[in-house]
């Protein structure tokens, strides 16, 4: 009972324009790459066609300018190739990129505090579930110095 991926896309009249103008937004894409000079190309992509108007993102503000300036070639160059736009919109895209995690805190014992809680825990039984917790407090806070 399971359908391909195009069957699925076919089937129903939303999807299929949805479908279509994946296709189309492709296919400009792979003219752009093919219009701009190679440093430029890898900074924009098409982002929607509307109307007759193309949005571009770029990375950055610089590829933006950059892009702002060939805006009229490109136009001509996709006339040239048979795709009739009226205007191209040039737009930042904001990447939402993950905070990188940040490093544990080093947490230290003052000298003192760690001969303390070493007397404290040769006091108590061996295997006593607080000797063992303070002997692990002690081991982090060598490995932290």
């Amino acid at each position: 009972m399971t359908r391909s991926l195009q069957g699925f896309l076919d089937s129903g009249e939303t999807l299929e324009r949805l479908h279509d103008h994946a296709l189309r937004l492709q296919r400009l894409q792979a003219l752009l790459d093919e219009m701009l000079p190679a440093p430029l190309n890898t900074a924009c992509s098409v982002a929607n066609l509307k109307g007759g108007t193309l949005v571009l993102l770029t990375r950055n503000g610089a590829a933006a300018a950059r892009l702002k300036q060939t805006v009229p070639t490109l136009l001509q160059q996709f006339a040239e190739s048979g795709v009739a736009l009226t205007a191209i919109q040039v737009k930042v895209g904001v990447r939402a990129e993950p905070e990188p995690p940040r490093p544990p805190p080093v947490r230290t014992l003052p000298d003192a505090a760690r001969e303390s809680l070493e007397a404290l825990s040769a006091s108590l039984p061996e295997g006593a579930p607080l000797r063992e917790s303070i002997e692990r407090l002690i081991d982090r806070s060598r490995r932290g110095s």
